[in-house]
């Protein structure tokens, strides 16, 4: 069979490969001067490239259609693109969080690796080429327009990524290939995504890092969101680890929640009032800002003072227990309103993409156009960061080229 692989990220990469393994002739189109583009940038271009968590703690990392991804995931799971990458010479280790990157902490070392496997394979790799078209009749593929000249092939794997990052090449080309060979696009948003925040005070504290707090999200009085970890402020709002996960969760509305921080986690009301009481105590001749000195960064802790109505310059010793309460119940739970998100081109990644409807959990073949096949961010999945997401592309990507090695290894036979 000839093979189109449109897309020379993680998912078109790993297509390209298993699809050639069949003897099947493999050509992979990518738009960019180089393959894996958006690869080179994970991780702050270390390349989070899989999670070593169990299929269960893999499964609970993925927010949307989970179950949808059960079959590629047994077929290539994180084991398997671990040996892939080692194969080739990258040696990985596992991180905090079961994140796996490679010892050099290089994203090139991994794409260096990625292509010399898709090039052993045999896969021909046509750079600077953007495909403008997938041609089909009678229900199935039958090539790929690029400029004025149509190249015929027997199979197609869309794996062109989603709308975050466009410098990269993710333009939605995808997207617009699906729907006009008849496929539903689900409302597509960023997701891993940092957040804009009503109040202005996030501003005063842009660059301010937190550590060890648990911020938890809200739909009225619903919790929706809560973790431990780390976060940022920004100029716009807030970002970091934990905000990104939560903008996972709330990437379809996000106008209306309410976050609170919780910058004292380990302590209890109760336990965070001892405290002080303690401070204030020993420091009954300074002020309430001096006094509380070492409680939060000095930026933090007059913002969170203003916020509670106190005047950092007060005497400690006058500060009375009503006082000391509400400022309690603001280092437990200081509020944030959510106005949106920011662009989508600054979004990690996609949410929504082809429905998994209209696709074979199996194969990853369409539904509707024989031998066309979905793989990466092209699909309605995403996950939470960690690795997540790159696992999802790679095992979506060697299903499909699995199921054209497959499918052409039956045409033989008969």
């Amino acid at each position: 069979m000839r093979v189109a692989i449109i897309g020379g990220g993680a998912a078109g990469q790993l297509a390209a490969i298993y699809a050639a393994r069949g003897g099947n002739d493999v050509v992979l189109f990518e738009q960019n001067e180089k393959l894996g583009k958006k690869l080179f940038i994970t991780g702050k271009g270390r390349c989070n490239l899989t999670n070593a968590c169990d299929r269960d703690g893999f499964f609970r990392n993925v927010v949307q259609n989970p179950r949808f991804l059960y079959s590629a995931y047994a077929h290539f799971d994180s084991d398997a693109i671990v040996r892939l990458v080692e194969k080739a010479g990258v040696p990985t280790k596992v991180e905090r969080g079961q994140r796996v990157f490679p010892v050099s902490d290089k994203s090139s070392d991994v794409l260096k690796a990625l292509e010399k496997t898709v090039r052993q394979a045999g896969v021909s790799v046509r750079l600077n080429t953007r495909v403008s078209e997938i041609l089909a009749q009678s229900g199935a593929v039958t090539g790929v327009r690029i400029e004025r000249t149509v190249e015929p092939f027997d199979a197609v794997v869309l794996a062109t990524g989603g709308l975050s990052y466009p410098s990269t090449g993710s333009t939605g080309d995808g997207y617009r290939f699906a729907r006009l060979l008849g496929h539903t696009v689900t409302p597509l948003y960023g997701a891993l995504i940092p957040l804009e925040i009503e109040e202005s005070w996030c501003g005063t504290l842009s660059g301010v890092t937190l550590k060890n707090v648990t911020l938890s999200a809200y739909r009225g009085k619903k919790e929706v969101y809560s973790e431990l970890g780390e976060m940022l402020f920004t100029h716009f709002g807030v970002s970091g680890p934990l905000v990104l996960s939560c903008s996972s969760l709330i990437a379809d509305d996000p106008a209306g929640v309410t976050l609170k921080i919780d910058f004292k986690p380990g302590l209890s009301e109760e336990q965070l009032d001892a405290r002080l009481l303690r401070d204030l105590s020993a420091n009954v001749r300074k002020s309430l800002t001096g006094a509380l000195y070492g409680l939060l960064p000095q930026r933090l802790l007059a913002v969170v003072l203003e916020q509670t109505g106190l005047d950092g310059e007060m005497p400690a010793a006058q500060f009375s227990k009503a006082q000391r309460h509400a400022l309690v119940e603001a280092l437990k739970g200081l509020p944030l309103h959510v106005k949106g998100t920011r662009p989508i081109a600054e979004a990690i990644i996609t949410r929504g993409g082809v429905s998994t409807k209209e696709v074979n959990p199996s194969t990853m073949e369409s539904k509707k156009v024989k031998n066309l096949f979905f793989a990466g961010e092209m699909l309605d999945v995403d996950a939470f960061t960690g690795g997540f997401n790159l696992q999802i592309a790679w095992c979506t990507g060697a299903l499909a080229g699995s199921s054209i090695q497959e499918r052409s290894s039956e045409t033989v036979s008969e």
